[in-house]
């Protein structure tokens, strides 16, 4: 495959409003994958995401918190690049909404629409004034039938009524345009299950949007009326071009979007706005369109819903401390196909890197490496023909680099790892067939040393297809055989007696340390079972008393492993109690929890620290969860 032009890959923009989890995780190793094989094959890349920081969940975070918007969206931002940095994920630029270099090419670009033309010949950007009902937790307008029993679906809380002025963007005019683009693959949306999906909005009469908010403060104001602060969207998506110059730096612009690959992938959640608002916005600016938008479905975890309120968003950094970073990446994007909705289940994390990555990957390593030491001095042999299967194996790998890269093309992640995965199982074979500790019992040194040539090379050539998904132990796979990185390169894996002779074999530690997945801590605790209880009367229970209460400060209790002293905040009155969770929770993640106490208790004493109440929890084979509760509801709240 030839490929001329640049490549340049988005993630979206991830909202502040949490600390990252794997669905952040798994769109950003994806784009950290796409990007590593496209400069494996020569093409120069870039690598683009970032974080959403304006709107109004954040300043209302922000302010029950006590804390500035900027100063919350900073706290949170350095989570996601400590994130990154744990996965190993490589990005070349980290945009923020809140940056200066964005908001001045948010306001060029409101600037360059308010004076467009819209294909009718009217104005692109017109004022008007908007009346419906707004979700603060989605932040968009939502039309009555949508809602579920007066619910917003998603957020289960009424949304408001709002009626103010606000500027429209004229979006109907280039809903026809757009659906020629998209029926000729002018703009190409994968897969095509979401492109069918695109075309059927195409075709409903989508209104015009609105772009601007009177009521709204934080973000960016409008350069053509201060008063008003542009709506997230119109924030959000113009980050693809502003973090690669547009308004600040044409010639990097030009690199990057005018003669790139600009692809753009997320979750199927926000499919409307980047496959329509996007590109109508893009066009009205004069300015192209993307040229492919990959849009890949949800996942569930262990067959449920992923959520805060469901208590099993993982956090990727606990999965790297228990298998470490290339093999979380690994997990996590060869659970099921790529672009699919998929179930990624914990229990199966340690049995597949213990297949896949200990027993296959990292045996074949360790095997070959022992054996050039054991019969060749410890250097890699020279090649043989009189090797029996030497040919199939190397017209299997061959054509291989070729096959994997047109996956990866085509957006076929998963199966790009399974070919190279294949040909690491298919030495493992050859090997056993050919038995070279048989024939050094026999004496045939040359042929020994040709069996151990063929499949160090095999092994080099599968290395080189698994490094954009296992960067850091292909290198160290590479070092045991003394290679080089100039020649990590999708070129060098397709052509054979690439394995210098006589380099030196450097074994030290196995590369996947097997894993005994009985001591394996778990992400998602399970839930807490139903316990029997005797039954109490509804005026004994009545004299229990439970209430809201925020944490405001947490500690160990110093030489003692179990528990905690928390500082909580009651509504009218501030107390410390002494829980037993330490081991479940660290202090750092119980501040501004909003647990459930018991707060009509005497007084106690543990650890000679005073204890008035106790917080509610549950707990199952050993493990113990919170119970708290979601949403705003203030200090001191009863329960009941």
């Amino acid at each position: 495959m030839t490929v001329l032009n640049n490549f340049f890959v988005t993630t979206p923009i991830y909202y502040v409003n949490d600390k990252p989890h794997i669905g952040h995780a798994y769109t950003s190793i994806a784009a950290d994958v796409l990007t590593r094989y496209h400069r494996l094959a020569g093409r120069d890349s870039f690598f683009l995401t970032g974080t959403d920081e304006h709107g109004t969940k954040i300043a209302e975070s922000a302010a029950a918190a006590g804390k500035t918007p900027q100063a919350l969206c900073d706290e949170v931002v350095e989570q996601f690049k400590e994130t990154w940095k744990a996965l190993g994920i490589g990005n070349d630029y980290f945009v923020r909404t809140t940056d200066a270099r964005h908001v001045a090419a948010v306001q060029k670009l409101l600037t360059v629409l308010k004076g467009a033309a819209a294909p009718d010949g009217r104005e692109a950007v017109y004022p008007g004034v908007y009346e419906g009902l707004y979700c603060t937790g989605c932040e968009k307008f939502i039309a009555e039938n949508d809602l579920v029993d007066g619910m917003c679906p998603d957020h289960k809380k009424p949304p408001q009524l709002l009626k103010e002025k606000n500027y429209f963007f004229r979006l109907q005019p280039y809903l026809p345009i757009l659906k020629g683009m998209v029926e000729k693959n002018e703009l190409v949306i994968l897969p095509d299950e979401r492109r069918r999906e695109v075309l059927g909005l195409l075709t409903t009469g989508l209104p015009d949007f609105s772009i601007s908010r009177e009521s709204e403060k934080w973000g960016i104001p409008l350069p053509f009326d201060p008063a008003q602060t542009a709506y997230v969207w119109i924030d959000a998506l113009p980050n693809y071009i502003s973090a690669v110059g547009y308004g600040d730096d044409p010639q990097q612009f030009d690199r990057w979007w005018n003669r790139a690959e600009v692809v753009h992938l997320m979750a199927k959640d926000i499919l409307k706005f980047h496959t329509i608002y996007w590109p109508a916005m893009l066009m009205a600016a004069g300015i192209k369109l993307p040229d492919r938008i990959f849009i890949h479905g949800f996942f569930t975890v262990n067959g449920e819903k992923m959520g805060k309120s469901m208590g099993n968003m993982i956090d990727p950094r606990k999965m790297v401390a228990i298998y470490g970073r290339d093999a979380t990446r690994y997990l996590l994007l060869s659970q099921y196909p790529f672009g699919v909705d998929g179930d990624v289940k914990e229990k199966e994390f340690a049995a597949k890197y213990n297949s896949d990555l200990a027993n296959d990957l990292g045996n074949l390593v360790s095997r070959v490496a022992k054996m050039m030491i054991q019969y060749c001095d410890g250097k890699v042999p020279a090649p043989c023909a009189d090797i029996p299967g030497q040919k199939e194996m190397m017209e299997i790998a061959v054509d291989l680099p070729d096959a994997v890269y047109n996956h990866v093309c085509h957006f076929r992640l998963t199966e790009a790892f399974a070919a190279a995965m294949n040909l690491v199982r298919g030495t493992n074979k050859f090997l056993e067939d050919s038995a070279p500790w048989k024939l050094a019992k026999a004496g045939k040194t040359e042929q020994v040393g040709g069996v151990l040539y063929t499949a160090g090379e095999l092994l080099r050539i599968a290395a080189i297809l698994l490094y954009p998904i296992m960067p850091e132990k292909v290198r160290e796979i590479r070092s045991v055989f003394d290679l080089q990185d100039e020649n990590l390169t999708l070129d060098s894996a397709r052509t054979w007696f690439n394995l210098p002779v006589g380099n030196r074999i450097a074994l030290k530690d196995s590369i996947f340390p097997r894993l005994d997945p009985k001591t394996i801590p778990l992400l998602v605790p399970p839930k807490a079972e139903p316990v029997a209880v005797d039954l109490v009367s509804f005026e004994d229970f009545g004299k229990v008393c439970l209430r809201v209460a925020k944490v405001i400060a947490a500690e160990r209790v110093p030489k003692a492993d179990k528990l905690l002293k928390l500082q909580i905040d009651l509504g009218s009155e501030k107390r410390q109690i002494i829980a037993g969770i330490a081991q479940q929770y660290p202090p750092e993640e119980m501040v501004g929890k909003n647990i459930i106490v018991v707060a009509n208790l005497q007084p106690a004493t543990i650890r000679g620290i005073e204890s008035r109440g106790m917080l509610l929890a549950a707990k199952s084979e050993g493990i113990l969860r919170l119970l708290t509760v979601d949403g705003d509801i203030p200090p001191g709240s009863s329960i009941g």
